[in-house]
């Protein structure tokens, strides 16, 4: 196996060529700590330069069946180099290379799901021949694409979000901007380069990397922008649609999933889900579980069990076959996480598990003994973190649940329908998860969220609907 020993310099992804700028940003081996890439930090005048080509591109006639066919080229390339995307994530994320592995697949399959997508998007007849006067009229509608789709990525999922922002976005006939988080652009910058090789038309994909804040202050300015994909924090995104003005915006801004364990529950399987999505790549996923609820007749059984197969957790070398979590994305995130779990448990929280910090790792942690208000029970930890509290009544655990200013997904353990149907009508989230913890998704189902989770919703055929416009055209005959 292979690794990336060796700074190689990448440059900007801008009208279908490479260019290198004065100024560069090095990006970390998360394990290592030391440089693995070196990309380029774009100006304001390649922003501008880079909306410019994509709005160019749109000129060209890129027909569903052509997008589709690029879009399926490009899945087979990924599949083809999976183990180098892999040992990329592995390299710029720090998630194990077993991990990695998945989400290369995963992204390729969302490319997938996008090109068939490309082929299915249509309109509908509107029987305008009904309203008195109009008789001899008819009509339909067609969708058209938005125009020059900004894609603002993650460093978390480097891979299957960008392909979540750009496989839609091409499918729906638009260009793509797409800026990828500073400290995890490789596997974008890498994409570009399959991408050309299936064949996308030049300008329909620009890459540009650097500083977060400033490109996207800059994008946000030019007007040939239609609109915005994002996924982040709340505070940007937040600034994003404060600054978007009229045009479109797509936010996907995180969670403090909770996770709900019944009474009835089958609690090896609640035990063995919860553990695996609590703290797979560190905890750095939107919906990883974090707050826990759990059945007071069940919770000490329950919270054993939980002990029991996080223990069996390995961290260390993302590359190392054995890995089960590598480190953090920065040092300072795990510092930021251990100072929330020390002022918990200076609040009362006990550490059932974990809670320490070795560099930019931090053990998988279980709290229990923990308040509502708590900041790992209140905001989003992103972080191996979760924290257990005990309920008696259904009712009481919904409102528990509700009680967030988040709602992106949420899970439930039970086998008694009756409480399933009930929080399917009123837990607050984008998607309840029945029988699995709050972090099952799959690429072609709707994903997207409530309050400060965002709104919109990726999947390659809700992101469509996003990406695309109704127009309607009427016959008078």
């Amino acid at each position: 196996m292979t690794s990336l020993t060796q700074v190689k310099q990448y440059g900007l992804y801008v009208n279908g060529e490479w260019e290198t700028t004065a100024e560069k940003m090095e990006v970390l081996n998360k394990y290592t700590q030391q440089p693995a890439a070196e990309i380029s930090v774009a100006t304001k005048d390649d922003v501008n330069k880079a909306v410019a080509s994509a709005k160019d591109a749109l000129k060209n006639t890129f027909s569903p069946y052509e997008r589709y066919e690029v879009l399926m080229k490009a899945a087979e390339l990924l599949l083809s180099r999976q183990e180098e995307f892999a040992e990329i994530l592995a390299t710029e994320v720090g998630k194990s290379i077993r991990e990695s592995r998945g989400e290369v697949e995963r992204a390729a399959t969302t490319l997938q799901i996008s090109a068939e997508e490309a082929k299915r998007i249509h309109g509908e007849g509107v029987p305008v021949e009904s309203a008195q006067g109009s008789e001899n009229r008819m009509a339909f509608t067609v969708k058209v694409p938005v125009g020059v789709v900004a894609a603002i990525t993650p460093f978390n999922v480097p891979i299957n979000l960008v392909c979540h922002k750009l496989g839609p976005a091409l499918a729906a006939g638009n260009s793509v901007v797409l800026k990828p988080a500073e400290v995890t652009p490789i596997c974008a910058l890498k994409l570009a380069e399959l991408m050309e090789e299936a064949g996308l038309p030049k300008g329909r994909l620009q890459v540009l990397t650097g500083d977060g804040a400033e490109i996207g202050e800059w994008l946000l300015e030019n007007q040939d922008v239609n609109m915005f994909t994002f996924t982040g924090s709340p505070r940007v995104g937040e600034l994003i649609r404060s600054k978007a003005g009229l045009r479109k915006v797509s936010l996907e801004l995180g969670n403090n999933s909770a996770t709900i364990v019944h009474k009835d529950a089958d609690l090896e399987k609640a035990a063995s889900l919860i553990s695996q999505k609590s703290f797979n790549n560190a905890g750095q996923v939107c919906i990883s579980v974090q707050r826990i609820y759990v059945h007071t007749n069940i919770y000490t059984v329950f919270v054993n069990k939980l002990k029991e197969k996080t223990e069996k957790l390995v961290v260390g070398n993302p590359m190392d076959e054995q890995t089960d979590i590598g480190p953090m994305i920065r040092l300072k995130e795990a510092e930021r996480v251990e100072e929330w779990v020390k002022e918990a448990v200076e609040e009362g929280a006990k550490i059932e598990l974990g809670g320490k910090r070795d560099g930019a790792f931090y053990l998988p942690t279980i709290l229990t003994n923990v308040n509502d208000d708590m900041k790992v029970c209140r905001q989003e930890v992103f972080g191996p973190v979760v924290a257990i509290a005990q309920y008696d009544e259904i009712d009481e655990v919904i409102s528990k649940v509700n009680d967030s200013d988040y709602g992106l997904q949420a899970g439930l353990f039970t086998n008694d329908l009756q409480f399933a149907m009930k929080a399917a009508r009123e837990i607050e989230v984008g998607g309840l998860i029945v029988n699995d913890a709050s972090a099952y998704r799959v690429d072609h189902m709707p994903y997207g969220g409530v309050k400060k989770s965002g709104n919109g919703k990726e999947g390659p055929k809700y992101a469509i609907e996003e990406m695309t416009e109704e127009r309607i055209i009427v016959l008078n005959l």
